[in-house]
């Protein structure tokens, strides 16, 4: 059999661009290096794949013994449908050079049915796409398909008891939208062994395609012309960083004077030209007024999976495992830290709220930044303890958002560069604390590291770990108290 000359994988990035499915064949070598978020949502997609097989239990995997051997994986699809095998996972076909591997194939009583698993909570037209190009191959292959279907995780689910597949996933059919469009695919195929087989580089210029309707792993060699600080940093573009960068603009600071812009592209935009700043002493005031002592900065850090751990809980459910507080009794006192982080492998967030409920108590202000968020896991513990729910309340009643003055342009600095993200105004107001002085440095990387934990079996490194994750969330409160301290000057 000769060697596959696309994948489903590799036709569905030709579709989206020739320049990505070019580079992917020659040269690897300039991918993106994967980030620890992105090689977990790989992870998690691999885990949902396999415990998606407990929808048909007792079937043979023909996963090849090594992942570029695909031709031996459709050799032994090929025979156990001879042999009568009525479940198959990671059945294999390859037809017109295509090679397709699907999730499921189960022989139902009225014939085939390709069930394609995606760690998602829907359908996507990437999905449809996706289930086209394998229907195309199997059915080629000589196997009638009665039914093509999405196997994505039910978002409603809640786990109560032991966790129960069939009501974890929700199937739906494809087979009409993947007729629909299946006319187009010989063509499709056509023309992108086309493009692998051109002797230079497609040019394909940037564009929304890059990040739509998913990222692409060439990003950093196809953007490298991009400078660091561009027209594609401009918050809220809505659609001006592409307009600008059709005419030539790479830099905020070459937009023209006479450019039409909006009061918010105007303030960065004039900010990056002339340097100015924005400071409003009487909303600064205004706000600060409304902050009573004793005061708690808080901040929260979170984590979800695919499949839900701890009874109660939905898949992709937001779960609280770390608290920051920085406790200060009067404007000019002593401040005192607390903190929370639960114990790896453990049900985080009950005693994540009784403890920062304890820590809270005494305070008349709350502060946090983006109470949206912090208020949205809050509301949403009330309902999963509702023992809790009076506490809860008396302490979002408390909250200031101290991301309000930032968010408002009332304090705007040039080097914030229109964000208002505590990353972007921590080193503008104060440039003696920084984030990149810590292990963990963001967000995303704290939820992924937490999640992984458990999994971890040196003691050292756990150890380690955990003290990366508290610095991180300390960090944010006392960038929080020094945040207030400037606003006071």
């Amino acid at each position: 059999m000769a060697r596959h000359e696309l994948s489903k994988s590799t036709f569905i990035r030709g579709i989206k661009c020739h320049k990505a499915l070019y580079l992917n064949k020659h040269r690897k070598d300039l991918r993106d290096e994967i980030s620890a978020q992105q090689q977990a949502i790989f992870t998690q997609g691999t885990n949902v794949g396999e415990l998606a097989c407990n929808l048909f239990p007792g079937g043979v995997d023909c996963t090849p013994d090594s992942f570029y051997d695909f031709e031996a994986a459709v050799e032994k699809t090929s025979q156990e449908i001879k042999k009568g095998t009525k479940i198959i996972y990671e059945a294999a076909f390859q037809f017109n050079g295509v090679l397709a591997a699907l999730d499921i194939l189960v022989k139902h009583d009225d014939g085939w049915r390709a069930y394609e698993v995606k760690s998602s909570t829907g359908v996507s037209e990437t999905y449809e796409l996706d289930a086209t190009i394998q229907y195309y191959a199997i059915t080629n292959s000589g196997i009638d398909l009665k039914d093509i279907s999405i196997v994505h995780i039910d978002n409603t689910y809640v786990l109560d008891g032991e966790l129960d597949v069939h009501q974890f996933f929700a199937t739906v059919s494809v087979k009409e939208r993947v007729l629909e469009l299946l006319p187009g695919i010989p063509n499709q195929v056509a023309a992108l062994k086309k493009v692998l087989k051109q002797d230079e580089v497609p040019e394909v210029e940037i564009g929304p395609h890059c990040n739509y309707p998913y990222g692409c792993d060439f990003t950093g060699h196809c953007w490298k012309h991009v400078p660091e600080y561009s027209v594609f940093d401009i918050k809220y573009a809505r659609g001006l960083d592409w307009e600008l960068y059709k005419q030539g603009i790479l830099k905020t600071t070459d937009i023209p004077d006479d450019y039409e812009l909006n009061e918010r592209h105007a303030i960065q935009i004039n900010g990056d030209k002339n340097g100015t700043s924005i400071i409003n002493k009487k909303a600064i005031n205004s706000f600060l007024s409304r902050i009573k002592y004793p005061i708690a900065h808080i901040d929260f850090e979170t984590y979800m999976t695919a499949v839900p751990e701890y009874q109660g809980n939905r898949p992709y459910q937001f779960m609280c495992f770390q608290w920051s507080a920085h406790i200060q009794k009067s404007k000019n006192g002593e401040i005192v830290h607390k903190e929370y982080l639960a114990k790896e492998g453990t049900e985080p967030q009950e005693q994540f709220l009784i403890t920062l409920i304890e820590a809270c108590k005494d305070a008349k202000t709350i502060l946090v930044y983006n109470k949206g968020f912090e208020g949205g896991r809050l509301n949403s513990l009330a309902e999963q303890f509702p023992k809790y729910a009076s506490d809860i309340a008396s302490v979002l009643s408390k909250f200031v958002d101290l991301m309000e003055p930032f968010q408002q342009k009332d304090y705007y600095l040039s080097s914030m560069r229109g964000s208002y993200s505590i990353k972007n105004v921590l080193p503008a107001l104060v440039p003696s604390l920084s984030y990149k002085t810590l292990n963990i440095q963001e967000g995303g990387t704290a939820s992924a590291t937490f999640a992984a934990l458990k999994h971890e079996k040196d003691a050292d490194v756990v150890s380690q770990t955990r003290k990366d994750l508290l610095a991180y969330c300390e960090m944010d409160t006392w960038a929080m108290v020094k945040l207030l301290e400037e606003l006071h000057i």
